[in-house]
C-alpha cells in the first residue's frame, strides 16, 4: 500500500505588513539624510576634482594649499582646539562635582539642565549675548571700568578676535562635555574605589592608576567631538567677527554668497576639506566611544 505525500502550503504571507510599517516609520529620515546630507556630501566631493567645464582635475585640491586658504584653515584649527580643550577641561571639573563630589542633589539637576539648553545656544543671539556682555560699551566691561576703574580692552582683549571667539565657543562647549562625560562618570562603580583603599591605594593613586585610564576613552573622545562641533560652527563666528576673522567656514559662506574665489569647485575642494576633518575627528570619537563603553560594561 502506497501512500501520496502531499506538499506543505504554508500560509505565511509573501509581505510581512510590520515589517513594512516599520520601514515606513524611518523613510522621513531616510529621504531627508539623503536629501540634505549624502547627496549633498557627493555632490561637493564630485565638484572638488572638477574644472567648471566638467573635466577631471587636481588644481582644486592643490589650490587648497595657497597661503589665504591654509591661513584660514589654521587659524579654524587653533580656534577649535583651544575652546575644545578648554571646554573639555572646565567640563569635566564641573561633570565631576555634581557626580563625585559630594554636591547636593539639586545642583546635579540644575546643572544637566541649564547645560542641555546653553549647548544649543549659539549663533546670532550668542553673538549678540556676548556683545551685550563683554563689547567696548559691554555689561561687564563697563561694571568693571566704572567700578573698579579696569579697563578690559585696555589690557589688549578684544572680543572680535581668537581669544574672543575662543570665550565664544566655550559658551556652548562646556555644557555639551557635561552632558557627554556625566554617563561616563555615573559608569564608574563604587567597587573600584572600595577595592582600591582596601589594597591601600591613596585617592590620587586611585584616579591616576584606575579611574583615569577607564575614563582616558570617554575624555579624549569628546574632546575631538568637541574640536569638531567647533571647526563646522558658521553662525556665531559670522554674527561676531564678520569678515575680520578668516576662518574656514566663513571664507565658504563668503564663497557661496559672492563668489569671492572666482571658482566655484575650488570652494567644493574647501568644503571637502572641512568634510575630511571634522570625518575623521568623528570617527575617532566613536572608536574611543566603543572603547570606552567596553571598558565600562
Amino acid at each position: 500500500m502506497s501512500t501520496v505525500s502531499t506538499p506543505m502550503v504554508s500560509n505565511a504571507p509573501l509581505i510581512n505588513k510590520d515589517r513594512v510599517i516599520d520601514w515606513l516609520g524611518i523613510a522621513p529620515f531616510v529621504i531627508f539624510s539623503l536629501l540634505f546630507l549624502i547627496i549633498p556630501t557627493l555632490y561637493l566631493v564630485a565638484g572638488a576634482f572638477l574644472t567648471p567645464d566638467g573635466d577631471f582635475t587636481l588644481k582644486n585640491i592643490g589650490d587648497l594649499f595657497t597661503p589665504s586658504i591654509m591661513s584660514a584653515y589654521w587659524i579654524s584649527i587653533r580656534v577649535s582646539v583651544a575652546s575644545a580643550i578648554g571646554g573639555a577641561l572646565i567640563g569635566f571639573f564641573l561633570a565631576w562635582a555634581v557626580v563625585l563630589g559630594g554636591l547636593p542633589n539639586w545642583t546635579r539637576a540644575t546643572l544637566l539642565t541649564f547645560s542641555g539648553v546653553a549647548s544649543n545656544f549659539a549663533g546670532v543671539p550668542l553673538a549678540f549675548a556676548f556683545l551685550a556682555t563683554l563689547g567696548r560699551t559691554g555689561l561687564v566691561t563697563l561694571f568693571l571700568r566704572d567700578w573698579f576703574g579696569f579697563n578690559l580692552y585696555g589690557t589688549g582683549f578684544n572680543l572680535l578676535s581668537f581669544f574672543g571667539l575662543t570665550i565664544t565657543y566655550m559658551y556652548f562647549q562646556i555644557p555639551l562635555m557635561v552632558l557627554i562625560l556625566t554617563p561616563a562618570l555615573d559608569g564608574m562603580k563604587k567597587e573600584w574605589r572600595e577595592a582600591s583603599q582596601i589594597l591601600g591605594a591613596t585617592n590620587r593613586q586611585y584616579w591616576t592608576m584606575v579611574a583615569m585610564p577607564i575614563l582616558w576613552p570617554s575624555l579624549l573622545g569628546t574632546t575631538l567631538l568637541l574640536f569638531a562641533n567647533a571647526f563646522g560652527a558658521i553662525a556665531t563666528a559670522y554674527a561676531l567677527t564678520g569678515s575680520s576673522l578668516n576662518i574656514v567656514p566663513i571664507l565658504l559662506y563668503a564663497q557661496i554668497q559672492g563668489d569671492v574665489l572666482h571658482n566655484a569647485n575650488l570652494g567644493y575642494a574647501i568644503a571637502l576639506g572641512m568634510i575630511v576633518i571634522t570625518g575623521v575627528s568623528n570617527v575617532l570619537y566613536l572608536m574611543l566611544r566603543m572603547r570606552a563603553e567596553r571598558w565600562q560594561k
